[in-house]
């Protein structure tokens, strides 16, 4: 079954008085997903997680519960909960509100998936930069345990612990890579590790570790609170459920969207009131920099996972980045070259030097400075980089430029002789009067 309305879920306290507080999050059904759970066996848990079709919402979109299910039996010693709060990817927005409007449905799925995988000690490695929201968590955590909702003595019979510590990283974008923030949080410096073995075998301090989100955490308690069918109700078939639908850009009102998975851009931007007064839509992308642009032709693509991948795009983050006639396409991804070849860990060859030529390039051709060979250059490189990197950081950053010259070829050869801002003046794309002011 498919839906086009919105369905506030996760976002529903939102517009509560202080719905950050445990009260208002109790006032509206909160913890009693985690009161349902001690009543279930954890295996019964993961199943139920597995049967309402959840994949993760960090963009991968991997099963959720069958994730949870690759952990190894216990074997006596300790095995980890690692939410991935490390939200860093240009026009990725979704985590972080939840966060600050919402913390106690993290926190409530937190418990739920370490009591479900067997953990004790779980850990929300989140980005430092956003202190507000450092601190939030660190209050709810607080709330939690002082309300007896974690700490010692859960559970059905009173034997079950559990610890929820709130890390702070130190802001890199290649911590996003599960692998790589389990090396940061270990204290280390944060590069992605050689798989296998994979977190689920050897993850935190070596031991079996989940790696989720925070979105796709923060959903559990819904799920086990109203069943999986009730999840199954929304979305489309092989992608269930609701997720937040993040548009940016060139759009009357910008904002999170919480609606069903198969939901159309179309119906998005139709919500959020069209593209800006007086232009008309260009291009955009599905799931922030690291996806395929895609453009107007492919509004009405549903989106779910299946549907934008065969569409030659993926469905990552759903960060809907939008852009109108006045964007240079080669503006935009000579700034997303910058940032990638920027959050390069440098540990491979191929993304190390990849971005860094990729970037000269782009530079190049933004500044109408271009060589005749320069985008069949462009391509090369970047097809050197795509599936041959260490980790995704190199095939997200061959996308934008490979996507980009396959779209807009154009205006790339226009850079061999005319600067991107006479083509497109920046003033012309500007959202705020005050940019370009004399």
């Amino acid at each position: 079954m498919s839906t086009t309305q919105l369905t506030p879920v996760l976002s529903d306290p939102w517009d509560a008085e202080r719905s950050w507080t445990l009260d208002t999050y109790r006032s509206r059904g909160g913890y009693e997903g985690l009161a349902k759970a001690f009543t279930m066996a954890p295996a019964d848990i993961v199943d139920t997680v597995k049967a309402s079709g959840l994949r993760g919402r960090g963009g991968a979109g991997f099963p959720t519960g069958l994730k949870w299910s690759f952990l190894p039996p216990a074997d006596g010693g300790p095995r980890y909960l690692v939410v991935n709060a490390d939200e860093s990817e240009p026009g990725a927005c979704k985590d972080i509100p939840l966060m600050m409007a919402n913390p106690h449905a993290l926190i409530e799925g937190v418990a739920i998936t370490s009591y479900a995988i067997g953990g004790h000690h779980a850990f929300i490695y989140l980005r430092g930069e956003v202190v507000h929201v450092y601190r939030r968590l660190l209050a709810a955590v607080r709330e939690a345990r002082e309300a007896g909702l974690i700490g010692k003595g859960l559970g059905p019979n009173g034997d079950y612990d559990l610890e929820i510590t709130v890390h702070a990283g130190a802001g890199a974008y290649i911590c996003g890579e599960e692998t790589a923030l389990l090396d940061s949080l270990e204290g280390r410096r944060g590069q992605p590790r050689l798989k296998p073995p994979f977190p689920a075998v050897a993850g935190l301090y070596a031991r079996p570790t989940v790696v989720n989100n925070v979105e796709s955490v923060a959903s559990v308690p819904t799920i086990i609170r109203g069943g999986a069918e009730w999840f199954t109700s929304m979305g489309t078939e092989k992608s269930a459920g609701h997720g937040f639908f993040s548009l940016s850009g060139h759009v009357t009102r910008p904002g999170q969207y919480e609606a069903p998975l198969g939901i159309t851009m179309r119906e998005l931007l139709d919500m959020a009131g069209g593209v800006r007064a007086g232009h008309r839509l260009k291009f955009w992308v599905p799931g922030g920099s690291s996806t395929p642009i895609l453009t107007e032709e492919h509004l009405d693509v549903p989106l779910d996972y299946d549907s934008v991948g065969a569409a030659g795009s993926m469905l990552g983050t759903r960060s809907l980045m939008v852009f109108d006639e006045t964007v240079s396409v080669v503006r935009v991804v000579s700034r997303w070259t910058d940032f990638y070849q920027h959050e390069s860990c440098g540990k491979c060859t191929p993304c190390r030097e990849g971005t860094y030529w990729m970037k000269q390039v782009m530079h190049r051709l933004e500044a109408g400075k271009g060589l005749p060979s320069d985008i069949d250059l462009l391509l090369d490189v970047s097809a050197n980089i795509a599936g041959r990197s260490f980790c995704a950081l190199g095939d997200a950053s061959a996308v934008p430029i490979q996507s980009g010259i396959k779209h807009f070829r154009a205006e790339f050869e226009a850079g061999t002789h005319t600067p991107a801002s006479e083509l497109f003046p920046y003033e012309a794309s500007a959202l705020f009067s005050e940019v370009g002011a004399r």
